[in-house]
């Protein structure tokens, strides 16, 4: 009897490959298309485009609607860390909630042993390790994934390049236009900018002041949600000579704090919210604190789930909110959420 694996859909060209794959490695495959958010037509298309694909692999394809679930978990903590004055990394909570928390439990109403979708990354059953794809690799946002789902992951596309994936689309005429389809964009629900999407929801546009390390006050800004650590646009420093970067904001007072470049520097970080794939409490690792930033080798000290971290090298720009996911060579082992540097 053939063993039966669950695969999300979401109607790219992945996670069509992905299911192919599976279907020619012998496993008896079922897709899942999520309904997350209500971006308006995003659904219609892509729907559209997941029942096409399965339908060329020959299998069922079943529409679940988390709307709801992922307003709650996913969608309403986005908006509530932009208001206090943090950066948040949604698309880690997508995937321990929804991608590999839902979709799960579903996997268990239909007996399905296995659980894919269409991510670069790896598996063997106990961490996770980044793929063969440096450029694809996504590694970073599925450190909060839950530990004990992982025997139960596959990802066909983990060994391969993004250029391996189109080009076997390319050579079948029936999904030759999901080799050239756009790519999705980092955050699904953002169709322009978050601040955009902000709008809709709270107060953005809010003119306050500029102040430097000291408490003075040196200039103006537009609101303290347009800014990110780290961002050196967007606001006025009077009599200022060289760039000036944001240090930090303070919802509380609708203020911003603003430095020059060394004054972002930083090598120091305490993790809270740990998921961790092993039970070491002292290592020395490297450690990612934004997706797409260099790996940066690190001590670290784990103390009543908070991670201590020492970074062997300065960084610059830390922002909380973000995740900082711990790396030996090319294995994950797990990360937390920055509160403090």
């Amino acid at each position: 009897m053939k063993e039966k694996v669950l695969i999300g859909m979401s109607g790219g060209v992945d996670s069509t490959i992905a299911a192919l794959l599976l279907k020619q490695d012998g496993y008896e495959c079922e897709g899942l298309y999520m309904k997350l958010h209500s971006k308006p037509g995003y659904h219609e298309i892509n729907l559209a485009r997941a029942q096409k694909a399965a339908d060329f692999v020959g299998m069922k394809l079943h529409v679940l609607d988390l709307q709801e679930t992922f307003n709650k978990k996913v969608f309403q903590p986005f908006i509530d860390t932009y208001e206090q004055g943090k950066t948040p990394n949604p698309c880690a909570l997508c995937n321990r909630s929804l991608k590999f928390g839902e979709m799960v439990k579903f996997a268990d109403t239909i007996d399905a042993k296995y659980i894919a979708t269409g991510h670069y990354i790896k598996t063997d059953g106990q961490y996770f390790y980044e793929a063969t794809d440096d450029t694809k690799d996504q590694s970073y946002f599925l450190f909060y994934v839950e530990k004990d789902i992982l025997p139960r992951l596959k990802f066909p596309l983990g060994e391969k390049k993004k250029s391996e994936i189109k080009e076997i689309a390319s050579s079948i005429s029936e999904l030759e236009s999901f080799a050239s389809q756009k790519e999705s964009s980092e955050i699904c629900f953002v169709e322009t900018t978050y601040t955009d999407l902000l709008k809709k929801y709270v107060d953005v546009d809010n003119d306050g002041e500029v102040l430097d390390r000291d408490g003075n006050i040196v200039g103006t800004h537009k609101g303290y949600m347009h800014y990110t650590i780290g961002k050196r646009k967007g606001f006025t420093v009077h009599g200022a000579h060289e760039p000036h970067y944001v240090l930090s904001m303070n919802p509380e007072t609708n203020q911003i704090v603003v430095g020059k470049k060394d004054e972002l520097r930083c090598n120091r970080v305490v993790l809270n919210n740990l998921n961790m794939f092993n039970d070491k409490k002292i290592f020395e690792a490297k450690v990612k604190l934004r997706y797409r930033t260099k790996a940066v080798e690190c001590y670290v000290e784990i103390k009543d789930d908070k991670a201590y971290i020492s970074l062997k090298e300065d960084v610059y720009g830390i922002a909380m909110g973000q995740a900082g996911v711990f790396y030996e060579d090319n294995k994950l082992l797990g990360g937390g959420w920055i509160e403090k540097v």
